[in-house]
């Protein structure tokens, strides 16, 4: 992206959305890559176009909900990193999610924008829409965007929601609507006759697809008309022509709508949402079921009262959905972020939530009615105790913060480069050993423990073989899925069982860390536990044996 920004920073966009989202756990998780510093870099050269992102409220950048001053540490340092304009989003539209950000991103100066989530449900009228705008706009943000994740906004709804907006609410209105079926540019022009602000499009390689409607298209489209844009066609093409080959390149497709994704019109689930359901189901060996797991997920989200499908909820409600085609029993498994969802921990649900449904998945818990942060003790001092050791800065405390299994892993893979990048002739501060020696011996150069993250280690280390155990009378607890396994919750806990302990019907052994959701793996019988099969942090097949208990 960097090579090309001066050109986009002078073409004379309202802003520019370069952060936020997904990105945050894709350059951890995926691409090795410092998110802060992504931001840093981007705004150095940005110089004139105000910077854009998007937050998930209560769940910042990640998937679960965080405490106040996790919420409050990221935004302020979100914003003295570069950021000017934050659109705050909940995915129940459940306004109480949103306020903390919201003021918290005025405080560090930033503008604070309240998002509307778009769906269709029986619930979801424009009275409702309003109503939460009308919320948001008392909590004192700096404009509302319409936030049409699904590319279920028809054009005379799009006509009608910013006109009422407009005229009800007083506050500049965006529209950000995905293209996926083809009717976002419908909405885009019925949006702008009715007032619309500012519309999301993308530079025409980009566009399309799941993406948003093409820069170029738009600005076309408006041309001679009193909504004219003024921006310079020939230099959108100059920089669509840089993407063009960057895409060719890479071997991206090109976005289009094909018949699957006109579908959207009956499943109502995201082109983003589909994407990732084709590599969960890829992973789990299970591709030829999506169309199952699509119509599953329209039963899912009734159930759960419909939420709209949008992080987390999306992977919320897709995971259950997968999950319930790939055993063949509804809510045999279900995700801790399920059972928090219906607990009410991720806000109220638009509609109550099936009877039925709510009983498999709660039980005898009971379903909270505060704001759900309000339950949540401040934490950041306690990240910061945790990874001190590997964090250089306070962003890097906030990385650990949203994601700590993925930063943790971040941060050793950062230390194994920088010893790599030393000459490896030069001696270090280490009981006088050289980096060599550290690679060769396995020496660790702070503590004297092995240095676990650095790749020539990993090659020595022989071979784990499995045990071989008579299994007669003893019981095989094996993964249900394809994913990574952690013996606890989070990064330093005690694991949640051990050899020769004694286990309950119900009780958890672990934690599968799998489509983005973490996944409590209980034991359906009680007994002792005779031996557990996978290291913490090893990846797992499903049907792969984890833990061998005897029976009691």
């Amino acid at each position: 992206m960097l090579p090309i920004l001066e050109k986009i920073d002078q073409i004379g966009y309202h802003s520019l959305e370069v952060w936020g989202g997904a990105t945050f756990d894709v350059c951890l998780r995926y691409l090795d890559e410092d998110p802060w510093e992504r931001l840093r870099s981007i705004k150095k050269i940005a110089k004139n176009t105000p910077l854009q992102m998007l937050l998930r409220g209560q769940s910042a950048v990640g998937y679960a909900h965080y405490p106040d001053d996790v919420v409050e540490a990221f935004v302020s340092k979100t914003v003295e990193n570069g950021m000017d304009i934050i659109r705050i989003f909940d995915a129940l539209n459940d306004v109480r999610n949103m306020e903390p950000a919201i003021k918290y991103t005025k405080a560090a100066g930033g503008h604070a924008q309240g998002t509307v989530c778009y769906t269709i449900s029986p619930v979801h009228t424009t009275e409702h829409y309003l109503q939460t705008a009308e919320m948001l706009a008392e909590t004192g943000v700096d404009s509302i965007a319409i936030k049409d994740m699904a590319g279920l906004l028809a054009p005379d709804k799009a006509y009608e929601m910013v006109k009422t907006f407009k005229e009800k609410i007083g506050l500049p209105v965006y529209l950000h609507c995905h293209f996926v079926g083809g009717m976002a540019v419908g909405a885009y022009i019925k949006a702008i006759e009715a007032g619309v602000d500012v519309i999301d499009t993308a530079s025409a390689p980009l566009a399309f697809g799941a993406s948003q409607p093409a820069v170029e298209l738009m600005v076309k489209m408006l041309e001679n008309t009193p909504y004219a844009t003024g921006l310079s066609l020939s230099a959108l093409f100059e920089i669509a022509a840089y993407f063009e080959k960057l895409r060719q390149e890479r071997g991206y497709k090109q976005g289009v709508t094909r018949f699957s994704d006109m579908r959207i019109f009956d499943h109502q689930v995201p082109g983003g949402m589909i994407t990732n359901l084709v590599s969960q189901l890829k992973e789990q060996k299970a591709l030829f079921r999506l169309y199952e797991v699509l119509q599953e997920i329209t039963l899912v989200r009734e159930e759960l009262g419909y939420p709209p499908l949008v992080t987390p909820t999306s992977q919320i409600v897709g995971a259950q959905a997968v999950f319930n085609v790939l055993t063949g029993k509804r809510y045999k498994l279900v995700p801790g972020e399920v059972r928090a969802y219906a607990q009410g921990l991720y806000g109220e649900p638009p509609a109550k939530i099936d009877p039925d449904v709510l009983r498999k998945v709660l039980g005898d818990k009971e379903v909270i009615t505060c704001r759900p942060a309000d339950l949540l003790k401040p934490k950041m001092d306690l990240f910061r105790e945790e990874i001190k050791d590997l964090a250089k800065s306070e962003e890097d405390v906030i990385s650990y913060a949203m994601f700590p299994q993925v930063a943790k892993k971040f941060f050793q893979d950062r230390v194994r480069r920088e010893l790599n990048a030393k000459d490896k002739a030069e001696l270090i501060e280490t009981k006088g050993h050289t980096v060599s020696d550290i690679k060769k011996k396995g020496i660790c150069s702070q503590d004297g423990e092995r240095p676990e993250s650095l790749e020539e280690t990993q090659e020595l280390k022989p071979a784990k073989k499995e045990p071989f155990i008579d299994t007669a009378g003893l019981k095989v607890v094996a993964a249900p899925m394809v994913g990574t396994f952690y013996q606890a919750s989070s990064p330093g806990d005690d694991p949640l069982v051990e050899v020769g302990q004694t286990v309950k019907a119900g009780q958890v052994l672990g934690i599968i860390e799998a489509m983005k959701l973490m996944y409590e793996i209980e034991t359906e019988f009680s007994g002792e536990i005779v031996e557990i099969l996978v290291d913490n942090g090893q990846s797992l097949e499903r049907g792969q044996p984890m833990v061998l208990i005897r029976q009691k």
